[in-house]
């Protein structure tokens, strides 16, 4: 604890109080703050001027980042016959229907990431109490109930990130790595900030994005300077 309260005291030190730093610099700040024994995770968060509660302001969707996430990614599929064996084939890490129903009912949850044909939707509204609150409901609209299977699970495992505001309005996903290159890192952001430019919803009045900050898991959050996060 006391290695890791000292190398965070090293890495604020170099931020100023209140300032927010241009992409370039807030990457380089993070990625040379990260220095655990693990691959710590490049997070994001973002204040938007939304109101969740209000259907008109909800912001949710997915993204497919151009470097991926660096994370292993277990998907699970609810699909049967043919499309079930499509979704092996795929990599899918978990295929069933009413067995793997069950072993979501009976706590075991061993994915990251839900698909099902829409078929199976019947079956999987059922888990709705238990897949809701995780984040792990299939929906249409995100692509995750479909018939394309081999699609959806490769974009699953390949960098696919979905998003949804909170109630304070806040957006917060894991983009890269800190093994990631600094390039990779900042494209990943560009790629993530600009999936949530195109979800403003219509119900916005005024500023949408009010602040963004990065970090890694370890490490402290960098202010970032919003112009900076969709320029080219």
């Amino acid at each position: 604890m006391a290695r890791t309260s000292k190398r965070l005291r090293a890495v604020c030190e170099n931020l100023e109080v209140g300032k927010q730093y241009p992409l370039d610099e807030a990457v380089a700040l993070v990625r040379g703050g990260a220095k655990s024994k693990f691959d710590e995770t490049i997070e994001i968060s973002m204040n938007l001027n939304v109101d969740p509660r209000h259907a008109d302001q909800m912001v949710r969707g997915v993204v497919q980042l151009p470097n991926g996430t660096g994370k292993t990614v277990r998907v699970a599929v609810f699909a049967r016959g043919p499309l079930a064996e499509e979704a092996r084939k795929a990599g899918a890490d978990v295929v069933g229907a009413e067995d793997l129903a069950e072993q979501i009912q009976g706590g075991t949850i061993n994915f990251d990431q839900c698909v099902a044909t829409p078929d199976m939707m019947p079956l999987v509204g059922k888990l709705g109490k238990i897949l809701g609150p995780r984040g792990l409901m299939p929906n249409p609209k995100l692509g995750s109930v479909t018939r394309d299977i081999a699609v959806a699970v490769k974009a699953a495992k390949g960098g696919q990130v979905q998003f949804r505001a909170e109630k304070a309005g806040i957006v917060h996903a894991g983009v890269a790595k800190a093994s990631f290159s600094a390039d990779q890192i900042r494209d990943n952001v560009r790629a993530f900030v600009d999936a949530i430019v195109k979800a403003k919803p219509s119900g916005v009045k005024g500023t949408y994005m009010r602040k963004a900050t990065l970090s890694s898991t370890m490490g402290p959050g960098v202010r970032l300077e919003l112009a900076t996060l969709t320029a080219r």
